[in-house]
């Protein structure tokens, strides 16, 4: 059906009218990022099938899931004898180095010098993909290598499940592909105290040139500067400014940018109108399969499949509290020189393994802890001071920071909207308490395992 150059010449000129259309009717901004980069590549011998191409798995999967259809009727509409399309990529997985099986590492590129900043066992190499955060990682490759248009890439999670991990693991790969380029990655709780010390110090001009000279601006956790004012507006000019200027910007934070309580609404606006993602809470098979990958980095560790899978099971809270159970087990194996079983594991992690048998909540927590003394739920969140009421609210945010995988500020607003610095003091108070009277404990223990069931 096809006339060698001819048909050819039809089927790139109906590619030009297609994008043209497709640029008027879904916006420069979008059509930018997502469908200039497509390219066509061939049509079939019959014509029916079009070939089309992008630098990216992951823009690739995103255009087929959100543009495939239209794009298809385009060229149906073009060129009536289409009826399919082919959205392929330029040696993708090679490419971005992502492996398309579940619980796979992430090949990455070679290491760069450790004094660039950032942690050199925080790599793609060692970050375990699975369904819950391969969309994820495989967002910030791209964006690490390239792929990704300037818009902000915004990742979300609930604490401890590889967000800071993948700020690390870009860093790597952006320093190595553009060694010269200026790259900064910090806490939004370091943002926020280098601003408050900029302006005390009259030096606000050095802080905003420091930041906006950044190629890369990575920020974590933006979630501790909700109700921050000052720093709220900063940190907006901040992110306008490095957009306009075609840099890239990469944010974490333990929710979605609608969901940030105490963010002004502009800042919420511009995070959610970039790449949004986020990473779900570990599964069962990825846990094991963390677990494993940790265990093959830790020379001498010998630790069985069952007591692996007894950990995966039972520590479901978040990756960083997996990876803290099987240190302890291997450094409790070491110190005592015996064999890691499932009664030693047991018995090493047993107050772990039984306050994570079940996913225990804030509200549980206030309501044993109200039990246990003898008050109302609902004095744990008023402005009384007394010791009978700041005590047992002082355990109830321990107890919430040890068995609950929130955050400090979102245990404080659970608290009646307290600040997280109070949530921080009041984990030191009773820990210290805890190891100094012998009744303290026996009630934490108490309330441990009921909680814990």
């Amino acid at each position: 059906m096809r006339e060698g150059d001819d048909s050819d010449a039809i089927y790139q000129a109906a590619w030009s009218a297609i994008r043209e259309g497709l640029r008027r009717d879904c916006g420069a901004r979008l059509f930018n990022h997502w469908l200039k980069p497509i390219a066509f590549v061939s049509a079939s011998d019959d014509g029916a099938v079009v070939s089309l191409s992008l630098p990216s798995q992951f823009m690739a999967d995103w255009v087929g899931a959100h543009y495939a259809d239209r794009i298809r009727l385009a060229w149906r509409s073009a060129v009536p004898a289409v009826r399919d399309i082919r959205i392929e990529t330029v040696a993708a997985d090679e490419a971005l180095g992502v492996y398309s099986a579940a619980a796979e590492p992430v090949a990455a590129a070679a290491p760069v010098p450790v004094d660039a900043g950032f942690d050199p066992r925080l790599s793609f190499d060692r970050f375990v993909v699975g369904d819950e955060n391969r969309v994820a990682c495989n967002a910030a490759l791209a964006l690490a290598q390239g792929a990704l248009a300037p818009t902000p890439l915004f990742i979300h999670s609930p604490t401890g499940q590889g967000k800071t991990h993948l700020l690390h693991a870009i860093g790597h790969v952006h320093r190595q592909r553009q060694p010269s380029a200026t790259v900064l990655f910090m806490s939004a709780e370091k943002f926020m105290v280098d601003f408050v010390a900029a302006m005390r110090d009259r030096d606000t001009l050095g802080f905003k040139q420091r930041l906006r000279s950044a190629d890369l601006l990575m920020i974590d956790d933006i979630q501790f500067i909700a109700g921050k004012g000052s720093t709220q507006e900063e940190f907006l000019h901040t992110l306008n400014e490095l957009m306009h200027s075609g840099k890239q910007v990469v944010i974490t934070a333990d929710r979605s940018p609608q969901a940030l309580d105490g963010m002004e609404g502009r800042i919420q606006s511009r995070l959610a109108s970039g790449l949004v993602v986020d990473i779900k809470p570990a599964g069962s098979a990825l846990r094991l399969a963390i677990l494993r990958a940790k265990l093959a980095m830790m020379p001498g560790a010998a630790i069985p499949d069952e007591v692996l899978a007894l950990v995966a099971a039972r520590v479901q809270s978040s990756v960083r509290e997996l990876e803290g159970a099987l240190n302890r087990l291997s450094a409790y194996a070491t110190l005592n020189e015996r064999p890691v079983d499932l009664a030693f594991a047991q018995e090493v992690l047993g107050e772990l393994l039984s306050a994570s048998a079940r996913r225990v909540t804030i509200d549980d927590i206030q309501k044993a802890v109200s039990a246990h003394y003898g008050m109302r739920q609902a004095e744990m969140l008023s402005a009384r001071r007394a010791r009978a009421v700041a005590r047992p609210r002082q355990i109830a945010m321990y107890l919430a920071k040890r068995l609950t995988p929130r955050s400090l500020p979102e245990i404080g607003r659970r608290f009646g909207g307290r600040d997280h610095t109070t949530v921080i003091y009041a984990v030191k108070t009773i820990e210290k308490m805890r190891a100094e009277d012998a009744d303290m404990d026996a009630d934490l223990r108490t309330l441990i395992r009921q909680l814990g069931g």
